[in-house]
């Protein structure tokens, strides 16, 4: 199944968007901390969608076990069933031919949990640069990125995620949450738009006027972003 072309553009807008945001002091610094104009939040607070801790086998036909596992995600009826679906969805994603970055990807993973981010970065580095055909290279090393503050870098590696996966609603939610750092709610909410007609029970979307924690009225979030999608969907010509 190929995504729509309607899609892909959105999602470029989004992007473009997203960069335009940044300060431009960022720009010049590669570096949002020294922007006296971004106020990072507490790191013990900054959170982003990822894949569960333990993650069930795939099969060998990853593309089409991908488009029936979305199909599933949308029409799983309640949270239990789509949290099994999206468990599946990113053992998909997680998966690499390669023994040497599967290796890299762990050690990273013990790095980032260790809080050790720097290790991290420079494993993740290396994964990207052995595979850059590997979507979760990408993603995880956005995450670093976001972890350190530093969203112009992250910015780029969700670009890149984007143009190889546009459904990976973790790319999404995080591309929303940068764009809440920088206040821009007009684009963040358009990034969980995407995300949520992807993944419509996803959690982790936070609240900026909640001190970044998790939303505890996510689903008015939601609620919101599912009638845009309504809307969008309804306008639409018939072909």
């Amino acid at each position: 199944m190929r995504f729509p072309d309607a899609l892909n553009c959105r999602i470029a807008i989004l992007i473009t968007a997203a960069m335009m945001a940044v300060p431009v002091a960022a720009l010049a610094e590669n570096d949002p901390k020294n922007d006296p104009r971004v106020i990072p939040p507490p790191a013990a607070q900054k959170k982003l969608p990822e894949a569960p801790s333990k993650l069930p086998k795939v099969g060998a036909d990853r593309a089409r076990g991908l488009d029936f596992l979305f199909g599933a995600l949308k029409a799983a009826p309640d949270e239990a069933s789509a949290k099994h679906v999206e468990a599946r969805i990113w053992a998909q994603w997680m998966q690499t031919p390669s023994d040497t970055a599967a290796l890299l990807m762990l050690r990273a993973k013990a790095a980032m949990d260790a809080q050790k981010t720097d290790v991290a970065l420079k494993l993740l580095d290396a994964v990207v640069k052995l595979r850059p055909d590997y979507i979760e290279g990408w993603n995880r090393r956005a995450t670093v990125y976001y972890l350190k503050n530093d969203y112009v870098h992250s910015l780029e590696d969700i670009r890149q995620v984007l143009a190889r996966e546009p459904r990976h609603f973790g790319a999404l939610a995080g591309l929303g949450m940068i764009m809440q750092e920088y206040g821009d709610e007009k684009h963040a909410l358009e990034a969980f738009r995407q995300a949520l007609a992807v993944n419509p029970r996803l959690e982790k979307i936070p609240d900026p006027k909640n001190g970044g924690k998790e939303n505890p009225q996510r689903h008015l979030l939601r609620k919101r972003a599912n009638a845009k999608c309504f809307q969008s969907n309804r306008d639409s010509p018939k072909g």
